[in-house]
Protein backbone atom coordinates (compact mmCIF):
# COMPACT_ATOMS: atom_id res chain seq x y z
CA UNK A 1 0.00 0.00 0.00
CA UNK A 2 1.18 3.36 -0.71
CA UNK A 3 1.54 5.30 2.52
CA UNK A 4 1.06 8.64 1.15
CA UNK A 5 -2.04 8.27 0.30
CA UNK A 6 -2.87 6.83 3.75
CA UNK A 7 -3.06 10.66 5.02
CA UNK A 8 -5.02 11.52 1.94
CA UNK A 9 -7.71 9.03 2.80
CA UNK A 10 -7.97 10.02 6.56
CA UNK A 11 -8.78 13.45 5.36
CA UNK A 12 -11.46 12.05 2.70
CA UNK A 13 -12.99 10.89 6.02
CA UNK A 14 -12.70 13.41 8.17
CA UNK A 15 -14.55 15.28 5.66
CA UNK A 16 -17.43 12.87 5.29
CA UNK A 17 -17.65 13.54 9.41
CA UNK A 18 -17.41 16.78 9.58
CA UNK A 19 -20.36 16.69 6.72
CA UNK A 20 -22.30 14.31 8.42
CA UNK A 21 -21.87 16.22 12.17
CA UNK A 22 -23.22 19.45 10.14
CA UNK A 23 -25.97 17.37 8.38
CA UNK A 24 -27.15 16.13 12.43
CA UNK A 25 -26.82 19.95 13.33
CA UNK A 26 -28.83 21.02 10.77
CA UNK A 27 -31.19 18.10 11.54
CA UNK A 28 -32.12 20.14 14.99
CA UNK A 29 -33.49 22.98 13.44
CA UNK A 30 -37.08 23.74 13.27
CA UNK A 31 -38.40 26.80 11.21
CA UNK A 32 -41.71 28.60 12.61
CA UNK A 33 -42.34 29.93 15.85
CA UNK A 34 -42.26 27.30 18.96
CA UNK A 35 -45.33 26.79 20.58
CA UNK A 36 -46.46 28.82 24.08
CA UNK A 37 -49.61 29.11 24.86
CA UNK A 38 -51.18 32.40 24.95
CA UNK A 39 -52.75 34.22 28.10
CA UNK A 40 -56.70 34.19 28.19
CA UNK A 41 -58.53 36.51 30.20
CA UNK A 42 -58.89 35.26 33.11
CA UNK A 43 -61.06 36.96 36.27
CA UNK A 44 -59.63 36.46 39.63
CA UNK A 45 -62.90 34.97 41.47
CA UNK A 46 -66.06 34.27 40.29
CA UNK A 47 -68.77 37.25 40.53
CA UNK A 48 -71.57 35.31 41.39
CA UNK A 49 -70.03 33.70 44.32
CA UNK A 50 -69.08 36.31 46.56
CA UNK A 51 -71.04 36.21 49.29
CA UNK A 52 -73.07 32.66 49.20
CA UNK A 53 -72.33 29.55 50.07
CA UNK A 54 -74.44 26.79 48.66
CA UNK A 55 -76.06 24.30 50.77
CA UNK A 56 -75.02 20.70 49.86
CA UNK A 57 -71.78 21.09 48.36
CA UNK A 58 -70.57 17.97 46.97
CA UNK A 59 -67.16 17.40 45.01
CA UNK A 60 -66.90 16.17 41.48
CA UNK A 61 -63.15 15.34 41.70
CA UNK A 62 -61.39 14.01 38.38
CA UNK A 63 -61.73 11.09 36.81
CA UNK A 64 -64.79 10.73 39.03
CA UNK A 65 -68.39 9.95 37.52
CA UNK A 66 -70.02 13.77 38.06
CA UNK A 67 -73.69 12.18 38.70
CA UNK A 68 -73.14 10.36 41.32
CA UNK A 69 -73.36 13.06 43.51
CA UNK A 70 -77.07 13.17 43.03
CA UNK A 71 -77.31 9.46 44.48
CA UNK A 72 -79.52 8.31 41.70
CA UNK A 73 -79.41 4.22 41.10
CA UNK A 74 -81.53 4.67 38.02
CA UNK A 75 -79.54 7.71 36.57
CA UNK A 76 -76.42 6.20 37.32
CA UNK A 77 -77.01 3.24 34.94
CA UNK A 78 -78.44 5.19 32.08
CA UNK A 79 -75.11 6.81 32.03
CA UNK A 80 -72.97 3.81 31.72
CA UNK A 81 -74.82 2.95 28.68
CA UNK A 82 -73.86 6.15 26.78
CA UNK A 83 -69.91 5.17 26.04
CA UNK A 84 -71.64 1.49 25.04
CA UNK A 85 -74.28 2.94 22.40
CA UNK A 86 -74.42 6.79 21.74
CA UNK A 87 -74.10 6.90 18.36
CA UNK A 88 -72.64 10.70 18.71
CA UNK A 89 -69.87 9.33 20.95
CA UNK A 90 -69.11 6.93 18.62
CA UNK A 91 -68.47 9.16 15.67
CA UNK A 92 -66.09 11.09 17.62
CA UNK A 93 -64.42 7.78 18.58
CA UNK A 94 -64.09 7.35 14.67
CA UNK A 95 -62.36 10.98 14.52
CA UNK A 96 -60.25 10.34 17.33
CA UNK A 97 -58.72 7.02 15.24
CA UNK A 98 -58.48 8.69 12.51
CA UNK A 99 -56.40 11.39 14.01
CA UNK A 100 -53.93 9.01 15.52
CA UNK A 101 -53.48 7.40 12.11
CA UNK A 102 -52.92 10.40 10.39
CA UNK A 103 -50.49 11.04 13.85
CA UNK A 104 -48.67 7.83 12.75
CA UNK A 105 -48.46 8.66 8.90
CA UNK A 106 -46.97 12.12 9.94
CA UNK A 107 -43.92 10.69 12.42
CA UNK A 108 -42.82 7.56 9.81
CA UNK A 109 -41.75 10.27 7.17
CA UNK A 110 -38.68 10.94 9.50
CA UNK A 111 -37.54 7.31 8.79
CA UNK A 112 -36.15 6.07 4.93
CA UNK A 113 -38.84 4.18 2.51
CA UNK A 114 -37.47 1.31 1.38
CA UNK A 115 -39.15 -0.70 -1.71
CA UNK A 116 -38.23 -3.90 -4.24
CA UNK A 117 -39.18 -4.32 -7.37
CA UNK A 118 -38.69 -7.55 -9.65
CA UNK A 119 -39.81 -8.43 -13.62
CA UNK A 120 -38.73 -9.84 -16.84
CA UNK A 121 -38.46 -8.05 -20.40
CA UNK A 122 -37.61 -9.13 -23.46
CA UNK A 123 -34.20 -7.95 -24.64
CA UNK A 124 -32.34 -8.73 -28.34
CA UNK A 125 -30.02 -11.83 -27.98
CA UNK A 126 -27.57 -10.13 -29.47
CA UNK A 127 -27.13 -7.39 -26.54
CA UNK A 128 -25.05 -6.89 -24.21
CA UNK A 129 -26.77 -7.09 -21.41
CA UNK A 130 -25.88 -9.50 -18.05
CA UNK A 131 -25.61 -12.70 -18.54
CA UNK A 132 -26.82 -13.04 -22.12
CA UNK A 133 -24.82 -13.97 -25.25
CA UNK A 134 -22.70 -11.59 -27.33
CA UNK A 135 -23.42 -11.49 -31.20
CA UNK A 136 -24.61 -8.65 -33.84
CA UNK A 137 -28.87 -8.64 -34.23
CA UNK A 138 -28.25 -6.75 -37.25
CA UNK A 139 -27.11 -10.14 -38.84
CA UNK A 140 -30.50 -11.79 -38.13
CA UNK A 141 -32.35 -12.56 -41.29
CA UNK A 142 -35.89 -13.52 -42.40
CA UNK A 143 -37.59 -10.24 -41.37
CA UNK A 144 -39.75 -9.62 -37.93
CA UNK A 145 -40.33 -13.66 -37.32
CA UNK A 146 -36.61 -13.75 -37.21
CA UNK A 147 -36.07 -11.14 -35.18
CA UNK A 148 -38.61 -12.39 -32.81
CA UNK A 149 -36.87 -15.27 -32.59
CA UNK A 150 -33.53 -13.44 -31.42
CA UNK A 151 -35.75 -11.76 -27.94
CA UNK A 152 -34.70 -13.23 -24.53
CA UNK A 153 -35.87 -12.73 -21.52
CA UNK A 154 -34.10 -10.80 -18.64
CA UNK A 155 -34.36 -11.15 -15.09
CA UNK A 156 -34.27 -8.83 -12.95
CA UNK A 157 -34.35 -7.88 -9.18
CA UNK A 158 -33.86 -4.46 -7.43
CA UNK A 159 -34.24 -3.21 -3.86
CA UNK A 160 -34.21 0.74 -3.13
CA UNK A 161 -34.36 3.33 -0.73
CA UNK A 162 -34.97 6.85 -0.48
CA UNK A 163 -34.33 8.87 2.64
CA UNK A 164 -35.84 12.62 2.91
CA UNK A 165 -33.34 14.60 5.43
CA UNK A 166 -35.79 16.88 7.89
CA UNK A 167 -33.13 19.69 8.25
CA UNK A 168 -35.25 22.43 8.72
CA UNK A 169 -38.00 20.83 10.57
CA UNK A 170 -40.49 20.40 8.07
CA UNK A 171 -41.45 16.52 9.08
CA UNK A 172 -41.20 17.42 12.63
CA UNK A 173 -43.88 20.62 12.35
CA UNK A 174 -45.99 18.38 10.81
CA UNK A 175 -45.66 15.60 13.24
CA UNK A 176 -46.30 18.63 16.08
CA UNK A 177 -49.33 19.40 14.31
CA UNK A 178 -50.88 16.18 14.00
CA UNK A 179 -49.81 15.23 17.43
CA UNK A 180 -51.97 18.67 18.56
CA UNK A 181 -54.53 17.90 16.28
CA UNK A 182 -54.88 14.22 17.86
CA UNK A 183 -55.44 15.30 21.13
CA UNK A 184 -57.63 17.96 20.26
CA UNK A 185 -60.34 15.15 18.44
CA UNK A 186 -59.53 13.60 21.66
CA UNK A 187 -60.90 16.91 23.59
CA UNK A 188 -63.98 17.25 21.36
CA UNK A 189 -64.26 13.06 22.31
CA UNK A 190 -64.49 14.06 26.11
CA UNK A 191 -66.88 16.86 25.16
CA UNK A 192 -69.43 15.17 22.72
CA UNK A 193 -69.49 13.10 25.97
CA UNK A 194 -70.02 15.36 28.62
CA UNK A 195 -72.91 17.47 26.22
CA UNK A 196 -74.43 13.88 25.99
CA UNK A 197 -74.01 13.51 29.83
CA UNK A 198 -75.30 16.85 30.52
CA UNK A 199 -78.57 15.84 27.61
CA UNK A 200 -79.12 12.87 29.23
CA UNK A 201 -79.50 14.12 33.05
CA UNK A 202 -81.28 17.11 31.88
CA UNK A 203 -83.49 15.17 30.47
CA UNK A 204 -83.68 13.19 33.37
CA UNK A 205 -84.30 15.24 35.77
CA UNK A 206 -87.34 17.04 33.38
CA UNK A 207 -88.65 13.15 33.08
CA UNK A 208 -88.95 12.95 37.02
CA UNK A 209 -90.05 16.49 37.24
CA UNK A 210 -92.88 15.44 34.91
CA UNK A 211 -93.58 12.43 37.49
CA UNK A 212 -94.22 14.82 40.23
CA UNK A 213 -95.89 17.04 38.18
CA UNK A 214 -98.17 14.47 37.75
CA UNK A 215 -98.94 12.96 41.38
CA UNK A 216 -99.44 16.54 42.40
CA UNK A 217 -102.09 16.89 40.05
CA UNK A 218 -103.44 13.47 40.90
CA UNK A 219 -103.52 14.34 44.47
CA UNK A 220 -105.23 17.56 43.21
CA UNK A 221 -107.71 15.61 41.53
CA UNK A 222 -108.36 13.57 44.89
CA UNK A 223 -109.00 16.37 46.62
CA UNK A 224 -110.86 17.89 44.31
CA UNK A 225 -113.16 14.56 43.91
CA UNK A 226 -114.13 14.68 48.05
CA UNK A 227 -115.13 18.58 47.47
CA UNK A 228 -117.12 18.16 44.77
CA UNK A 229 -119.08 14.82 47.21
CA UNK A 230 -119.37 17.10 49.47
CA UNK A 231 -120.87 19.88 47.21
CA UNK A 232 -123.44 17.33 45.83
CA UNK A 233 -124.36 16.22 48.67
CA UNK A 234 -125.08 20.24 50.09
CA UNK A 235 -126.83 20.86 46.78
CA UNK A 236 -129.33 17.73 47.34
CA UNK A 237 -130.25 18.87 51.18
CA UNK A 238 -130.39 22.06 49.26
CA UNK A 239 -128.06 24.17 51.10
CA UNK A 240 -125.89 25.17 48.12
CA UNK A 241 -126.94 26.29 44.61
CA UNK A 242 -126.45 24.18 41.55
CA UNK A 243 -123.95 26.33 40.10
CA UNK A 244 -121.44 25.31 43.28
CA UNK A 245 -121.67 21.79 42.17
CA UNK A 246 -121.02 22.56 38.58
CA UNK A 247 -117.87 25.05 39.87
CA UNK A 248 -116.18 21.70 41.22
CA UNK A 249 -116.67 19.42 38.82
CA UNK A 250 -114.94 22.00 35.77
CA UNK A 251 -112.52 22.60 38.46
CA UNK A 252 -111.62 18.32 38.50
CA UNK A 253 -112.03 17.68 34.92
CA UNK A 254 -109.54 20.93 34.12
CA UNK A 255 -107.11 19.21 36.74
CA UNK A 256 -107.66 16.17 35.18
CA UNK A 257 -107.14 17.17 31.91
CA UNK A 258 -103.85 18.84 33.04
CA UNK A 259 -102.71 15.62 34.77
CA UNK A 260 -103.29 13.83 30.80
CA UNK A 261 -101.30 16.59 29.00
CA UNK A 262 -98.22 16.07 31.56
CA UNK A 263 -97.90 12.50 29.79
CA UNK A 264 -96.74 14.10 26.59
CA UNK A 265 -94.31 15.98 27.90
CA UNK A 266 -92.90 13.03 30.03
CA UNK A 267 -93.19 10.82 26.33
CA UNK A 268 -90.87 12.82 24.77
CA UNK A 269 -88.44 12.77 27.94
CA UNK A 270 -88.16 9.01 27.75
CA UNK A 271 -87.73 9.06 23.74
CA UNK A 272 -84.62 11.62 24.15
CA UNK A 273 -83.29 9.29 27.09
CA UNK A 274 -83.33 6.41 24.68
CA UNK A 275 -81.65 7.72 21.86
CA UNK A 276 -79.56 9.28 23.84
CA UNK A 277 -78.56 5.68 25.11
CA UNK A 278 -78.80 4.11 21.56
CA UNK A 279 -82.25 2.85 21.41
CA UNK A 280 -84.99 3.15 19.25
CA UNK A 281 -87.83 5.00 21.71
CA UNK A 282 -89.84 1.87 21.22
CA UNK A 283 -87.58 -0.35 23.32
CA UNK A 284 -87.20 1.56 26.39
CA UNK A 285 -89.37 2.72 28.95
CA UNK A 286 -88.87 4.40 32.56
CA UNK A 287 -91.20 3.51 35.54
CA UNK A 288 -92.13 6.51 37.44
CA UNK A 289 -90.21 7.67 40.54
CA UNK A 290 -89.88 9.90 42.91
CA UNK A 291 -87.81 12.92 42.45
CA UNK A 292 -84.46 14.27 43.80
CA UNK A 293 -84.72 16.72 46.65
CA UNK A 294 -81.46 17.47 47.32
CA UNK A 295 -79.73 20.12 44.77
CA UNK A 296 -75.64 19.18 45.57
CA UNK A 297 -73.53 22.19 43.96
CA UNK A 298 -69.92 21.62 43.28
CA UNK A 299 -67.32 23.70 44.33
CA UNK A 300 -66.08 26.19 41.87
CA UNK A 301 -62.28 26.68 42.85
CA UNK A 302 -60.07 29.60 40.71
CA UNK A 303 -61.75 30.66 37.63
CA UNK A 304 -57.89 30.03 36.43
CA UNK A 305 -58.39 26.48 36.68
CA UNK A 306 -61.10 26.30 34.79
CA UNK A 307 -58.48 26.27 30.99
CA UNK A 308 -57.47 23.27 32.22
CA UNK A 309 -61.13 21.36 33.24
CA UNK A 310 -63.22 21.83 30.61
CA UNK A 311 -62.48 19.77 27.15
CA UNK A 312 -63.63 21.97 24.76
CA UNK A 313 -61.26 24.70 26.06
CA UNK A 314 -58.35 22.22 25.79
CA UNK A 315 -59.61 21.24 22.37
CA UNK A 316 -59.68 24.90 21.13
CA UNK A 317 -55.83 25.42 22.76
CA UNK A 318 -54.80 22.14 21.26
CA UNK A 319 -55.93 23.28 17.57
CA UNK A 320 -54.16 26.40 18.15
CA UNK A 321 -50.80 24.57 18.89
CA UNK A 322 -51.60 22.34 15.48
CA UNK A 323 -52.00 26.13 13.28
CA UNK A 324 -48.54 27.42 15.27
CA UNK A 325 -46.40 24.16 13.86
CA UNK A 326 -48.34 24.68 10.56
CA UNK A 327 -46.66 28.09 10.58
CA UNK A 328 -43.39 25.99 10.64
CA UNK A 329 -44.38 23.97 8.15
CA UNK A 330 -45.23 26.59 5.75
CA UNK A 331 -41.79 28.46 6.50
CA UNK A 332 -39.97 24.93 5.82
CA UNK A 333 -40.55 24.95 1.93
CA UNK A 334 -38.19 28.69 1.61
CA UNK A 335 -35.72 25.61 2.04
CA UNK A 336 -34.15 23.37 -0.02
CA UNK A 337 -34.95 19.43 -0.30
CA UNK A 338 -32.36 16.96 0.65
CA UNK A 339 -33.04 13.14 -0.02
CA UNK A 340 -30.25 10.60 -0.32
CA UNK A 341 -31.37 7.07 -2.23
CA UNK A 342 -29.51 3.90 -2.78
CA UNK A 343 -30.40 1.00 -5.11
CA UNK A 344 -29.11 -2.74 -5.74
CA UNK A 345 -29.63 -4.64 -8.33
CA UNK A 346 -29.50 -7.67 -10.47
CA UNK A 347 -30.50 -8.82 -13.91
CA UNK A 348 -29.42 -11.37 -16.07
CA UNK A 349 -31.15 -13.40 -18.80
CA UNK A 350 -30.44 -16.54 -17.35
CA UNK A 351 -32.96 -16.83 -13.93
CA UNK A 352 -30.12 -19.44 -12.72
CA UNK A 353 -27.17 -17.10 -12.43
CA UNK A 354 -29.00 -14.22 -11.52
CA UNK A 355 -27.43 -13.86 -8.48
CA UNK A 356 -23.45 -14.19 -9.71
CA UNK A 357 -21.50 -11.46 -8.94
CA UNK A 358 -21.12 -10.15 -12.69
CA UNK A 359 -24.86 -9.32 -13.01
CA UNK A 360 -25.20 -7.17 -9.62
CA UNK A 361 -24.87 -3.26 -9.67
CA UNK A 362 -25.59 -1.07 -6.78
CA UNK A 363 -25.68 2.80 -6.87
CA UNK A 364 -26.32 6.04 -4.92
CA UNK A 365 -27.47 9.34 -5.11
CA UNK A 366 -27.82 12.73 -3.21
CA UNK A 367 -30.19 15.21 -4.10
CA UNK A 368 -31.10 18.94 -3.58
CA UNK A 369 -33.62 20.70 -5.14
CA UNK A 370 -34.62 24.49 -4.57
CA UNK A 371 -37.39 26.28 -6.15
CA UNK A 372 -36.19 29.77 -7.04
CA UNK A 373 -39.55 31.39 -8.09
CA UNK A 374 -42.90 29.99 -7.80
CA UNK A 375 -45.12 34.26 -7.89
CA UNK A 376 -45.56 34.02 -4.18
CA UNK A 377 -46.93 30.92 -3.52
CA UNK A 378 -44.93 29.87 -0.86
CA UNK A 379 -45.92 33.25 0.91
CA UNK A 380 -48.77 33.33 0.38
CA UNK A 381 -49.16 29.52 2.41
CA UNK A 382 -47.41 31.36 5.25
CA UNK A 383 -49.84 34.17 5.43
CA UNK A 384 -52.51 31.20 5.43
CA UNK A 385 -50.55 29.65 8.22
CA UNK A 386 -50.18 32.81 10.20
CA UNK A 387 -53.76 34.00 9.37
CA UNK A 388 -55.15 30.43 10.56
CA UNK A 389 -53.27 30.59 13.86
CA UNK A 390 -54.63 33.91 14.79
CA UNK A 391 -58.31 32.48 13.96
CA UNK A 392 -57.56 29.69 16.58
CA UNK A 393 -56.16 32.25 18.90
CA UNK A 394 -59.66 34.16 18.74
CA UNK A 395 -61.54 30.86 19.00
CA UNK A 396 -59.55 30.14 21.92
CA UNK A 397 -60.08 33.23 23.47
CA UNK A 398 -63.92 32.93 22.50
CA UNK A 399 -63.88 29.68 23.94
CA UNK A 400 -62.67 30.59 27.38
CA UNK A 401 -64.92 33.43 27.73
CA UNK A 402 -67.96 31.45 27.02
CA UNK A 403 -67.00 29.45 29.11
CA UNK A 404 -66.59 31.59 31.93
CA UNK A 405 -70.62 32.88 31.01
CA UNK A 406 -71.72 29.74 31.57
CA UNK A 407 -70.20 29.22 35.12
CA UNK A 408 -71.11 32.64 36.00
CA UNK A 409 -74.78 32.25 35.01
CA UNK A 410 -75.35 28.71 36.59
CA UNK A 411 -74.17 30.33 39.54
CA UNK A 412 -76.49 33.02 39.80
CA UNK A 413 -79.08 30.77 39.03
CA UNK A 414 -78.49 28.67 42.11
CA UNK A 415 -78.24 31.34 44.41
CA UNK A 416 -81.70 33.40 43.46
CA UNK A 417 -83.58 29.89 42.84
CA UNK A 418 -81.91 28.51 46.89
CA UNK A 419 -83.49 32.19 47.70
CA UNK A 420 -86.64 31.49 45.73
CA UNK A 421 -87.38 28.25 46.73
CA UNK A 422 -86.92 29.23 50.52
CA UNK A 423 -89.57 31.63 49.72
CA UNK A 424 -91.95 29.29 47.78
CA UNK A 425 -91.88 26.75 50.51
CA UNK A 426 -93.74 29.11 53.03
CA UNK A 427 -95.53 30.21 50.13
CA UNK A 428 -97.33 26.88 49.97
CA UNK A 429 -97.47 26.29 53.56
CA UNK A 430 -99.44 29.27 53.25
CA UNK A 431 -102.02 28.36 50.86
CA UNK A 432 -102.72 24.79 51.89
CA UNK A 433 -103.65 26.58 55.49
CA UNK A 434 -105.72 28.95 53.41
CA UNK A 435 -107.26 25.99 51.69
CA UNK A 436 -108.16 24.52 54.60
CA UNK A 437 -109.77 26.97 56.17
CA UNK A 438 -111.39 28.08 52.90
CA UNK A 439 -113.02 24.69 53.27
CA UNK A 440 -114.08 24.25 56.71
CA UNK A 441 -116.08 27.73 56.11
CA UNK A 442 -117.45 26.64 53.51
CA UNK A 443 -119.17 23.21 55.08
CA UNK A 444 -120.46 25.95 58.14
CA UNK A 445 -121.65 27.78 55.37
CA UNK A 446 -119.81 31.21 56.08
CA UNK A 447 -118.32 31.29 52.43
CA UNK A 448 -119.18 30.92 49.11
CA UNK A 449 -118.16 27.79 47.11
CA UNK A 450 -115.69 30.76 44.72
CA UNK A 451 -113.92 30.97 47.72
CA UNK A 452 -112.77 27.60 48.12
CA UNK A 453 -112.26 27.02 44.00
CA UNK A 454 -109.70 30.34 44.84
CA UNK A 455 -107.88 28.89 47.67
CA UNK A 456 -107.73 25.29 46.38
CA UNK A 457 -106.46 26.74 42.58
CA UNK A 458 -104.09 28.67 44.24
CA UNK A 459 -102.55 25.73 46.86
CA UNK A 460 -101.87 24.11 43.28
CA UNK A 461 -100.29 27.10 41.86
CA UNK A 462 -97.81 27.04 44.23
CA UNK A 463 -97.20 23.56 44.93
CA UNK A 464 -96.36 23.34 40.78
CA UNK A 465 -94.07 26.69 41.12
CA UNK A 466 -92.61 24.69 43.49
CA UNK A 467 -91.99 22.01 41.89
CA UNK A 468 -90.37 23.98 39.11
CA UNK A 469 -88.36 26.03 41.01
CA UNK A 470 -86.72 22.55 42.48
CA UNK A 471 -86.63 21.14 38.60
CA UNK A 472 -84.66 24.43 37.64
CA UNK A 473 -82.36 23.84 40.55
CA UNK A 474 -81.32 20.87 39.45
CA UNK A 475 -80.75 21.30 36.08
CA UNK A 476 -78.83 24.21 37.05
CA UNK A 477 -76.38 22.43 39.52
CA UNK A 478 -76.17 19.33 35.88
CA UNK A 479 -74.66 22.95 33.91
CA UNK A 480 -72.77 24.07 36.69
CA UNK A 481 -70.82 20.53 37.27
CA UNK A 482 -70.56 20.02 33.65
CA UNK A 483 -69.65 23.65 33.05
CA UNK A 484 -66.73 23.28 35.06
CA UNK A 485 -65.52 20.37 32.96
CA UNK A 486 -67.60 17.40 35.29
CA UNK A 487 -64.20 16.30 36.60
CA UNK A 488 -62.57 16.00 33.57
CA UNK A 489 -58.72 17.30 33.34
CA UNK A 490 -56.11 18.28 30.97
CA UNK A 491 -54.44 14.90 31.90
CA UNK A 492 -56.63 12.65 30.49
CA UNK A 493 -55.59 13.77 26.61
CA UNK A 494 -52.07 14.04 28.04
CA UNK A 495 -51.69 17.45 28.02
CA UNK A 496 -49.44 18.81 30.92
CA UNK A 497 -50.06 22.58 31.66
CA UNK A 498 -47.59 24.95 30.20
CA UNK A 499 -46.52 28.76 31.10
CA UNK A 500 -48.79 31.01 29.20
CA UNK A 501 -47.13 33.83 27.28
CA UNK A 502 -47.80 37.85 27.45
CA UNK A 503 -50.86 39.21 25.81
Amino acid sequence: MNATAIPGRRRAAHGRIVLLAGLLCLGGCKMGPDYVRPSAPTPPAFKELAGWKPANPQNAASGEAWWTIYDDPTLDGLMKQIDVSNQTLKANEAAVRQARAALREARSGLFPTLSINGGVRGVPAGSGSRGGSSGDSSSSTGGSGAALSNIRAQYNLSAEADWELDLWGRIRRGIESEAATAQATEGDLAAARLSVQTQLATAYFSLRASDAQRRILDDAANAYRESLRITRNQYRVGIVARGDVAQAQTQLLQTEAQAVAVGVNRAQFEHAIAVLIGKPPAEFSLASAAMPRAVPVVPTGLPSTLLERRPDIAAAERRMAAANADIGVAAAAYYPDISLSASFGVASTAIGNLFEAVNRGASAAASLTELLFDAGARKARTDQARAAYDQTLAVYRETVLTGFQQVEDQLSALRFLQDQARIQARAVAAAREAERLEMNQYRAGTVAYTSVVTAQQTALNNTQTELSILESRLLASVNLVTGLGGGWSQSDIGIASKQEAPE
